[in-house]
């Protein structure tokens, strides 16, 4: 029973403090993504409408505007940003802050803060009652952390799913424009114009992206890290913490781009204006090149590569001071 009972005390820090950790880094790597949104979501063909509906908020490129006018108004991470704050503000770098941190403490606390318990769960399963010997060498347990990475990234799309969506239309909206008045009344409208599952539009794209970032992500941190201190390469320690995370945040950079990417346009898109993600997909192979998957994708590696390292080394220094704190305790 007290075993039961320090592991979910266990478990309930893990969330807390991935929470905190994630709100943290997202914080400091706010503006990045919001550049990443803006390069993502620019150059769509004339023929999609293109101004806000209303209060609903879907975005569209102002009327009269073409495509080749779309394209040229960003160009790189630097001119983006340096585009945003002349014409916004810098205040706007910062728009949809509020819903980007009520997804991180509905996304990462379930992602990460889940990720041990799942992964000792799996590895169980895996195991089954076969003892270990003692010559046995040490396994990196590829399998139950790459099960665990999946199943984490999934189930935290579905708590933070109407959170990023609100995030993404904040982020993407013209200049000079603002889609709602406040987060809450995005929720509102959202359930309002769209229905309440609108809520959860691009919830396919959005948990297979998130669901391959949380392997590429969590699993190779958590593969790399234990490599490093396994071979003596180095000692657990803020370098291993940060190294490891550069190594995650280009991983999750390559693999997630194309799907980040629909899933933004799918998300930013009026009722109606797209199928499914796949339709969006094959209208961007059609119509922008394979390349326009990739949109994007300085400010993702720098966001992804900034917020791992931010991420990676205050949870686990979090960690230390929760375990430390409960050693006095105890």
């Amino acid at each position: 029973m007290a075993e039961t009972s320090s592991t979910l005390v266990n478990g309930m820090f893990n969330v807390a403090t991935a929470a905190a950790a994630g709100c943290m880094a997202d914080f400091a790597t706010f503006p990045l993504d919001t550049a990443k949104v803006r390069l993502q979501i620019q150059g769509v063909p004339a023929a999609v409408p293109v101004q806000l509906a209303g209060v609903s908020g879907h975005l569209h490129m102002p009327a009269g505007a073409g495509a080749s006018a779309a394209r040229a108004q960003y160009e790189g991470l630097v001119g983006t940003i340096a585009t945003i704050v002349r014409q916004e503000g810098v205040r706007s770098l910062y728009n949809g802050l509020s819903a980007g941190l009520q997804r991180q403490c509905a996304f990462v606390s379930v992602r990460l803060g889940m990720y041990e318990s799942t992964k000792d769960f799996y590895q169980g399963l895996i195991d089954g009652d076969r003892p270990k010997r003692a010559t046995e060498v040490p396994s990196m347990n590829v399998a139950s952390r790459v099960l665990a990475g999946l199943t984490t990234g999934g189930m935290a799309v579905l708590f933070a799913q109407p959170t990023d969506l609100v995030k993404v239309r904040f982020q993407a909206a013209p200049p000079g424009t603002k889609p709602y008045p406040s987060t809450l009344a995005a929720y509102r409208s959202i359930a309002g114009a769209e229905g309440f599952f609108g809520l959860w539009k691009g919830l396919a794209p959005n948990v297979a992206r998130n669901s391959i970032v949380n392997v590429s992500e969590i699993v190779c941190y958590d593969l790399v890290k234990d490599a490093l201190l396994m071979h003596g390469v180095m000692n657990d320690g803020v370098p291993l913490h940060f190294s490891s995370a550069v190594v995650a945040g280009f991983c999750a950079t390559v693999v997630a781009s194309p799907v980040d990417v629909v899933k933004t346009r799918y998300m930013n898109a009026q009722p109606g204006e797209y199928r499914s993600a796949l339709e969006v997909a094959t209208r961007m192979a059609s119509n922008e090149g394979l390349a326009a998957f990739y949109k994007g994708f300085t400010p993702s590696f720098c966001r992804l590569v900034s917020w791992n390292i931010a991420m990676w080394i205050t949870y686990e220094q979090l960690k230390g001071v929760v375990r430390r704190m409960r050693e006095v305790d105890v």
